[in-house]
């Protein structure tokens, strides 16, 4: 037993020493383990309702496993952060999500007790059945427990991976972190599941006849059996549908039970211990248990900014996912054909207003992107004219659906893909590196990027009205520059560029967020005399060829810059029509290299990447002195 004064987290340096805490003591480690995540999470930033409603769970579950030896894999890798904590990063956790930190996920590089990485959602139970068959396969005894909730249970490979699970000849747990809400509200029919229950005619003739019966009974006494029997009805409905599902996939059913009674967990996890078949727990936890005002509203307490170093500028413009949400309720309102479609993430994408404004013409997928982009296939192919916003590492998840449901048939799709190229903390599973370089292979399809605000609504605008086909417009997290409500929106040519600044000895050629950035490294530094002509290349498919036959006849250098791998991205587009056009000069690529980029600040991250206006500024120098730019 440990001194009453004594802060328990403090001795708990691993697993293996929380397995010596009485119950009580593990409820006081519950509590430090969610006053340290409010803590950091708060000044640094960071998930924040999640992570907290997950800490009594997590404790349960080391506590009766024998991890890493026992394999716990997670899902929604923001559910981790208790895990974490107990699992030896106690005393850097303070560095979560900042720069050579603790990353916001699981990462197997980062800890023997990250089985598996996490970032994207409903892949823990398809990761823990291949290791389950891979430990059957080596004859070794060790368990496996998938961790999966927080809405993953709305993904499809969610039930993929539960279809084999149910014909394991084995010991497997997946255990169901049911607090109800993805990001957004879980929506479906999983949310809606009950109906089945009050619709069955057994279910209702059993109802009826109860309540036929209560009815001889006087006022008083009526009122309240009557009263009774709908509690125990509504209980059982809760208790008896969720495991029908289960079952009929071939895995016991266990609960559901309370997440955050800690005795209760404890027991049934450890029964389970002695299983030798695949089973399933059903816990009920809540998000943002621990403080008030994320219980109370745990959609707003999703994520904190933290408090920052008080340096912050007011940036000029709105962040574009507000910027784009403005636009889209401008474009809906001037054409009732055009709907919105998002994957669960209707704050994030800044949908708020539009859900709200046109109720029948949204719609949340869940977090089933590939269903998303299919879905809104059938709703262009019905005539109408989706825009569906995705984040771009997200939008990885539906390539094939783009392929064959949208580009293939021809169907005028707008996607507009947010946090597209870095991101900053949430780090390389977040990262919108690659959207560029995987849409660019796929016949069809249109790809912009805008230079500000006000283009990004002509771009919108053009995709929705100027293009039989595909059209992908991809923005970054952060300001949107420049953008005035009030305009029009206008239609621009497809595969146009615009040349913003005249120059004769080298064309640098800019895609989206780095325009800004090139401009500012042409006017605020020294280039050692260079002349560059600074072009907005806003479309990365099609490319401007009549642009590009003046630049291959005009200049000796070109520069292109990107926030996107430079593996198949803008700039191998560009240095292959240039090659095509017999061009004999040089050609500069300015991108994120062929290696993951790991989380820390934005501006550092670019920095790094050679992709500030200073660091621009430096290689456009370096080219006038090698004397590459002379004609």
């Amino acid at each position: 037993m440990l001194p009453e004064q004594s802060r328990i987290l403090d001795h708990v340096d691993s697993p293996a020493d929380l397995r010596q805490l009485s119950g009580d003591e593990l409820g006081r480690l519950s509590d430090e383990v969610r006053d340290l995540i409010i803590e950091v999470v708060e000044e640094k930033g960071g998930h924040f309702s999640s992570p907290l409603g997950v800490v009594d769970l997590t404790v349960a579950l080391h506590k009766v496993f024998d991890t890493p030896k026992d394999l716990l894999i997670w899902d929604v890798g923001h559910q981790c952060y208790a895990h974490k904590i107990i699992t030896g990063r106690r005393d850097n956790f303070d560095t979560l999500r900042q720069d050579n930190g603790v990353s916001g996920f699981c990462k197997r590089d980062e800890s023997k007790y990250d089985a598996f990485g996490a970032g994207h959602a409903s892949t823990s139970v398809s990761a823990a059945v291949g290791m389950a068959r891979a430990r059957d396969l080596k004859g070794e005894k060790h368990k496996v427990i998938a961790v999966i909730g927080d809405g993953a249970m709305t993904g499809g490979l969610a039930y993929e991976g539960l279809n084999n699970a149910g014909v394991l000849p084995s010991q497997f747990l997946v255990v169901v972190n049911d607090n109800r809400m993805s990001i957004s509200p879980t929506v479906g029919a999983l949310s809606r599941y009950l109906t089945k229950v009050v619709t069955n005619p057994l279910y209702n003739r059993v109802r009826d006849k109860i309540w036929e019966l209560t009815g001889v009974l006087p006022g008083v006494s009526k009122k309240v059996v009557r009263r009774m029997v709908h509690t125990v009805q509504e209980g059982l409905k809760h208790f008896l549908v969720p495991g029908m599902i289960f079952e009929e996939l071939g895995l016991r059913y266990f609960g559901p039970i309370d997440g955050h009674d800690m005795d209760e967990m404890i027991e049934t996890f450890e029964n389970l211990t002695r299983a030798n078949y695949p089973a399933v727990v059903h816990v009920l936890t809540r998000k943002g248990i621990g403080t008030e005002k994320a219980e109370a509203d745990p959609l707003k307490y999703y994520s904190l900014a933290g408090n920052g170093n008080g340096q912050a500028v007011e940036p000029p413009a709105p962040g574009y996912s507000k910027t784009f949400g403005a636009i889209t309720c401008q474009l809906a309102e001037e054409d009732k054909d055009v709907v919105a479609v998002v994957a669960a993430m209707r704050e994030g994408t800044g949908l708020v207003p539009f859900a709200k404004k046109f109720p029948d013409r949204f719609f949340d997928s869940g977090i089933a992107e590939g269903h998303a982009v299919t879905f809104a296939a059938g709703l262009s192919a019905s005539g109408l004219k989706p825009i569906v916003a995705i984040y771009s590492t997200f939008l990885q998840r539906s390539y094939d659906m783009i392929v064959h449901d949208v580009a293939l048939q021809e169907l005028p799709v707008l996607f507009c893909l947010d946090r597209g190229g870095v991101v900053g903390p949430d780090g390389p599973t977040h990262h919108g590196v690659f959207d560029l370089s995987f849409l660019r292979t796929i016949p069809r399809m249109a790809i912009a990027a805008p230079k500000d605000g006000n283009e990004l609504r002509d771009l919108m605008y053009t995709g929705l009205n100027g293009w039989d086909g595909p059209f992908a417009v991809r923005y970054p997290k952060t300001s949107s520059i420049l953008f005035d409500e009030t305009k029009t929106p206008r239609q621009l040519k497809v595969g146009s560029w615009e040349v913003l600044k005249e120059g004769s000895d080298v064309a640098v050629l800019a895609v989206g967020s780095m325009v800004q950035e090139t401009i500012q490294a042409v006017e605020q530094f020294d280039l050692n005399g260079l002349k560059p002509r600074v072009v907005n290349a806003r479309f990365v498919k099609p490319l401007d060829e009549r642009m590009l036959d003046e630049i291959s006849e005009r200049f000796s250098a070109v520069v292109t810059i990107e926030e996107g791998s430079l593996e198949g991205g803008f700039g191998t587009a560009v240095l292959t029509a240039l090659s095509d056009r017999g061009f004999d000069g040089s050609v500069q690529r300015c991108g994120i290299p062929d290696s993951f980029v790991e989380h820390g600040d934005r501006t550092r991250l670019l920095l790094e990447l050679g992709l500030t206006s200073d660091k621009i500024a430096e290689s456009l120098s370096r080219l006038a002195l090698s004397g590459a730019a002379v004609h």
